[in-house]
């Protein structure tokens, strides 16, 4: 038995003629009546009662039909299921950012705009530390994420240029320097420095002590911490000063000041993934981060 076989008698119980049925399905009444009596000799039982005007389920018929029509809507539902995965419109989709990443607007609008866009999709999403990410998307825990430098350099990976954003200095709101907009590097020779641990964020801590070192000094550092809010918070609490991506301003504490830095120093952001991922949904999700600016 085929699934024909069901849409003929589906069709049959809905028309009840072998004529109007067989039309409906677009072959000729004598084939079709063959098909119905091989279904009967199968099943072992009569399904239909032939009447001289038409024909009627029995009552065998009725509940082979009542199952024929739910496999017919469950095997509709898994072609349109899977049809909407394989276009990317429905499925699953998990993407990581880093801590400071996610007070990016465009890293928001993303998200934004791929749950509006395709809304049949679920997007899972984890905050980590970049290091921590991209060990998730050689696990395979991950499709995409966006993460802060130095991005993985072994075959394997696709990387998209997301954002830049300039490098800002965090100082308690009392501050000898919290009257003044920007200052430069040097401004700060004195000054201790809550720092980043290398293992965990290498790009910005290598960014920042490069550039201290170019401007003749050496950072001293007075804390270690492996998470910028963190670092913010210990510099609320008079710990010494600390440079962050301009983003982090968004945090609004109010026992802060952000000055801008003269020196123009920069943090990327990322968009990367595996070669080798086979989420149906990750090109719309690129699309849709190429769309945003």
């Amino acid at each position: 038995m085929e699934r024909r076989h069901l849409r003929y008698l589906l069709a049959l119980s809905e028309e009840g003629s072998f004529t109007r049925a067989a039309e409906r399905v677009g072959i000729a009444q004598p084939p079709f009546s063959k098909q119905i009596r091989d279904m009967e000799h199968e099943i072992g039982a009569a399904l239909v009662e032939r009447l001289p005007r038409g024909a009627v389920l029995t009552e065998a018929g009725h509940a082979f039909v009542a199952r024929a029509r739910a496999i017919e809507d469950a095997f509709a539902a898994a072609v349109d299921e899977a049809r909407r995965i394989g276009t990317g419109h429905a499925g699953r989709l998990r993407v990581g950012f880093t801590e400071t990443g996610i007070f990016h607007p465009r890293v928001v609008a993303c998200f934004l705009r791929f749950r509006q866009r395709y809304p049949g999709v679920e997007l899972v999403l984890e905050e980590q530390l970049s290091v921590a990410l991209v060990s998730l998307l050689r696990e395979g825990r991950l499709d995409a994420a966006f993460i802060r430098p130095p991005l993985p350099t072994d075959d394997g990976w696709e990387r998209r240029a997301f954002a830049s954003e300039p490098l800002v200095v965090a100082i308690p709101k009392g501050h000898r320097l919290a009257a003044r907009r920007t200052v430069r590097l040097t401004d700060l020779r004195d000054e201790p420095f809550v720092f980043y641990h290398r293992r965990v964020r290498p790009g910005l801590t290598d960014t920042i002590i490069s550039a201290c070192e170019r401007a003749g000094f050496t950072p001293r550092e007075s804390q270690i911490v492996t998470k910028i809010p963190s670092a913010l918070r210990l510099v609320a609490a008079g710990a010494g000063v600390a440079i962050v991506p301009a983003s982090m301003s968004r945090v609004g504490a109010v026992d802060l000041r952000f000055l801008a830095l003269g020196d123009r120093l920069s943090a990327e952001i990322a968009l990367i993934w595996r070669k080798d991922c086979r989420s149906m949904s990750l090109p719309g999700f690129v699309a849709e981060t190429e769309r945003v600016r």
